[in-house]
């Protein structure tokens, strides 16, 4: 398994690569399912406190965590973010709100 300096390094070479024309594009691979309960869950936040902070609607959160209906692919990269980075969300949201880095990852 690469480091996260490697896996920063490619990431930076990919970019480099890209903006020097040698590729065409860049391609991101989501997971095909997405454990929202378990986001919220770590992030101690209520179904209602999450949609509010991240903008979904209460109702798609609800379908989620009920299994009645699937993250679609934008909601999908969205929620992989706020799992791996949810202050860097919030920051970039709530600019006006003094950034909180107690929020468990």
């Amino acid at each position: 398994m690469p480091t996260m300096f490697e896996r920063l390094k490619t990431g930076l070479e990919e970019v480099d690569a890209f903006l020097a024309g040698e590729t065409a594009g860049y391609k991101v691979t989501l997971p095909a399912e997405i454990d929202v309960k378990s986001i919220r869950k770590r992030l101690k936040m209520t179904q209602s406190r999450f949609s509010d902070t991240f903008g979904f609607s209460l109702d798609a959160v609800k379908h989620w965590e009920g299994g009645r209906r699937t993250p679609d692919a934008s909601a999908r990269a969205f929620l992989t973010v706020i799992a791996n980075n949810p202050n860097a969300v919030i920051a970039a949201l709530h600019p006006h709100i003094q950034h909180r880095s107690n929020v468990s990852k």
